[in-house]
Parts: structure tokens; sequence; C-alpha cells
């Protein structure tokens, strides 16, 4: 019989949802945080090429980016605690790994170095939350016990 561990890093006796949800909302926070920092207090140009258009990056687009990214990382978290033994460095790698490929897809469409810049801060801040507080809400499974 397999079992689950109690969460290495559920803070305050809060649950593993609370916590989980905490870094989701934290992650959307810290993207949200750069984008103030550099479009209404710096005046930098959020602005990349979709295909044949320009489109202004705004709120609600780093918002939305946040959370989905977030959810997706949750997601992907809870299949692996059912899948592997040691879910975290396994779930490590594949964040780092989409966090590598984002940052080669994402902000190689930006109008400028300025808002290139913008782009990858926000990318590293938002992966740099979840990677760091949902990482740590990583359950291990138990080996089975053979029978007596």
């Amino acid at each position: 019989m397999s079992g689950t561990t109690a969460p290495p890093a559920t803070a305050a006796g809060r649950s593993t949802t609370a916590c989980r949800a905490y870094a989701v909302a934290g992650a959307t926070a810290a993207g949200l945080a750069v984008w103030v920092l550099a479009v209404p207090v710096a005046g930098t140009d959020l602005s990349v090429h979709t295909g044949a258009e320009l489109t202004h990056v705004g709120p609600i687009a780093v918002a939305g980016a946040g959370l989905v990214a977030g959810a997706a990382a949750w997601a992907l978290l809870a299949v692996l605690e059912r899948l592997v033994r040691r879910p975290r460095p396994v779930w490590t790698a594949i964040a780092i790994a989409v966090l590598a490929l984002s940052l080669l897809a994402g902000p190689l469409g930006a109008t400028s170095s300025a808002a290139m810049g913008t782009l990858i801060s926000m990318h590293l801040a938002v992966a740099a939350v979840l990677i760091w507080k949902l990482g740590r809400t990583a359950r291990s499974r138990r080996p089975a016990r053979p029978a007596a």
C-alpha cells in the first residue's frame, strides 16, 4: 500500500492546496509587479509582434499568462505526485526546461530591447516564484510495503 507524506513546506498549518494557490497568486503578482515598474513607471512601450500584427501587452494579458502558467505548473506537479516516487526533482527539471523554452519563444517578438528586457524579467519573476513556492509543496510517495 502506498501513501503520501505530509507536504514539506506547508507553513503555519496551511493546507497544500492553500500553499499552492498562494504560489500561483504570488507568481501572478510578481509578473504584474514587473509590468507596473516597466510600463507605467518607466514608460516602456511593451509591444510584441504577433505574426503580422503588433500587440500591446497589458496587465490583463500579464495576469492571465501568470495564472495559466501557475495552473499548468500545479497540474503537472499533481500528476507527477501520482506517477513518480520523488516528484520534486522531476517537476523542477521540467519547470526549468519550460522556462528556457519560454525565454526563447516569448521575448523574441518584442519591438524594442526595453520590451525584450521587460518580457524576460516577467518570465523570470513568474518562474522563480512558481519554482520556489510550488516545488516546496511536492509530496513524495512512500514505497509500497511488502505484505507481512
